[in-house]
């Protein structure tokens, strides 16, 4: 399996090198920040016109995973859709889509701050989700173990050879790991910043998604 890992308050987990998270032992697999319809609402904003097609593209590496690791359950770790209403708009044949994923799986979709209401598309709405020894909410809190999260599609740049590469990264410490974001169309927050900064610890790994998943210190300048 392409992917990096590690263990976080005793549970083995996997970060992917889409940058998706699988926990193997409960056959789990967690995605976080996909924005689906991202198009959709820019188009109805006013805002500069994307090529429509992010959902499919998300949607198609969701699909891949599930495949590649079988995964039972899926939490879909906030900030699933652009809006509310992007989720209402989305095509019905990306419903069906979503619909057939969920078939025979436990699905859980995290209240995000773009998406904080429930969605008519199956599955159950949490706020948040214990599962000991780990815990799984959109937006990291200070001082909790166990943690993963989202939110920041925090971004990792590294010296490759004669040139640097920025990629989504997973920030993973002792006490947490923040996700990067699954959406095809998503911008990202620089391991340096501050608020990133001060929620890992000194000792954080960063792991680049792409083909080769590549860890490294986590970069603070």
């Amino acid at each position: 399996m392409n992917g990096y890992d590690f263990t976080l308050a005793g549970a083995r987990l996997v970060a992917l090198g889409s940058g998706a998270l699988y926990w193997p032992d409960q056959s789990l697999l967690c995605v976080s920040d996909m924005h689906l319809g991202k198009a959709e609402r820019r188009a109805r904003l006013g805002d500069a016109i994307l090529p429509p097609y992010e959902t499919h593209d998300t949607l198609s590496r969701l699909q891949s995973d599930l495949e590649m690791t079988g995964a039972s359950t899926v939490i879909c770790l906030g900030d699933s859709f652009d809006d509310t209403q992007a989720a209402q708009g989305l095509r019905e044949a990306e419903k069906l889509w979503i619909a057939r994923l969920q078939a025979g799986r436990r699905w859980v979709w995290i209240e995000g701050n773009h998406d904080p209401g429930p969605m008519d598309l199956g599955g159950t709405h949490l706020s948040e989700l214990p599962l000991p020894p780990l815990i799984f909410r959109h937006i990291a809190r200070a001082g909790q173990s166990g943690e993963v999260s989202g939110h920041y599609h925090p971004k990792v740049t590294l010296p490759v050879r004669s040139r640097t590469v920025t990629r989504p990264a997973f920030l993973i410490d002792s006490d947490r790991v923040i996700l990067p974001a699954f959406g095809t169309y998503t911008g990202g927050l620089r391991s340096r910043d501050a608020v990133l900064c001060d929620l890992m610890r000194p000792e954080t790994v960063a792991v680049l998604t792409g083909t080769t998943p590549r860890a490294a210190p986590m970069p603070r300048q």
